[in-house]
């Protein structure tokens, strides 16, 4: 029996909370590259959503800002002017935090007054909410982590919040892929692949953290050859460090991450040799060659920001196309799951209820 597409109407709007999402990891790159992060030092949901208005406005905020010691200890002397520059960073990041909520809340209720929303639909949607809202409060988590003695934020934290995001980007592509793009049924060979994608999702997203702990540590800025370390393969003063320490040094971190890079790229690799050679259908075969492209580039964005010491431009495109291959992983994922046939013929039927309309 045929089945009705999923509403367009909703499909394009979870790909507009991809986009905003995505957005708001590039600000919040420019914003942490720019050490704006730690300007705000309040969380107000509601007065926070105006910046200053006023001149008295800006210096009450200057005041409070110089009550802490990322004022004190590293940009004391900072003028006025100054502090316009990295508040207005922070300020946008937050601003389109609150504009995200507003985007997804207020089509929310209206599909859902108007019966257009499938109940296995309403469920992943309020689990997206929940992932939204633990991310903003994760971020003021981080932030608060850097108003303290030391004016810099826990690099787990900022992993955190950025582990977050990538967790809110995938259920929603999950979710689209769900409605537009349905599994059809996979030969028993395939079933190792689905698992191996889970592996390689899995992998992808460890290097993603370790990208965060290098940010957090801003161990980028040290260390700038390739592929050696300063003429060497392993620094020798890290070899006396506990596993623990190697998570706390930015050099052992940046060490981690750079090979651990190439590890991630061999995988796909293959993983994409061995899947060549099977029967894919054409929206699979065109996924895994665009994770593959994707890997490359970002291996070598990855090498031309460490070695140009990261200039901001290629620091958030590493960040951004590092969300990228993350969903391309994750989409690939959901092509090659074994169990989507006892799943989506019933999540088809019930994409589009009764009140969806008929145009579509």
């Amino acid at each position: 029996m045929h089945q009705k597409p999923a509403s367009i109407p909703v499909v394009l709007w979870l790909i507009s909370g991809i986009v905003l999402v995505l957005a708001m990891v590039v600000i919040g790159g420019i914003t942490r590259l720019t050490g704006s992060g730690l300007s705000i030092t309040e969380w107000n949901l509601i007065s926070g959503t105006l910046p200053p208005l006023s001149e008295s406005e800006w210096l009450l905020m200057f005041e409070k800002y110089k009550q802490f010691p990322e004022y004190q200890k590293l940009n004391f002397g900072m003028t006025l002017s100054g502090f316009k520059q990295i508040f207005m960073w922070e300020y946008l990041h937050r601003l389109l935090g609150r504009i995200i909520g507003i985007v997804f809340i207020v089509p929310f209720l209206y599909f859902l007054y108007r019966k257009m929303l499938a109940p296995w639909l309403v469920k992943r949607l309020v689990f997206i909410l929940l992932l939204g809202m633990a991310q903003g409060v994760m971020g003021w988590v981080m932030v608060m982590s850097g108003l303290s003695e030391m004016p810099h934020v826990s690099h787990y934290r900022l992993a955190a919040h950025l582990t977050l995001a990538l967790l809110l980007i995938g259920v929603i592509l999950w979710t689209i892929a769900d409605l537009v793009a349905p599994v059809r049924q996979k030969s028993p060979a395939l079933r190792a692949y689905s698992s191996l994608s889970w592996l390689l999702v899995f992998a992808i997203l460890i290097q993603i953290v370790l990208g965060a702990f290098v940010a957090g540590l801003k161990s980028g800025f040290s260390y700038n050859t390739w592929p050696l370390m300063q003429g060497e393969f392993f620094p020798g003063f890290l070899s006396g460090l506990s596993i623990v320490q190697y998570f706390d040094n930015g050099v052992a971190v940046q060490f981690m991450h750079r090979w651990f890079a190439f590890v991630v790229l061999i995988f796909v690799v293959l993983f994409y040799s061995y899947l060549s050679k099977q029967d894919l259908p054409g929206t699979t075969r065109t996924a895994v060659r665009f994770l593959l492209l994707v890997t490359i580039l970002q291996v070598g964005l990855g090498i031309a920001t460490l070695v140009l010491v990261v200039p901001i431009s290629l620091g958030v495109l590493h960040q951004v196309v590092a969300a990228i291959l993350f969903m391309a992983a994750l989409f690939v994922a959901h092509q090659l799951q074994h169990k989507a046939e006892a799943i989506m013929p019933e999540r088809r039927k019930m994409a589009e209820p009764a009140g969806v309309l008929r145009k579509y």
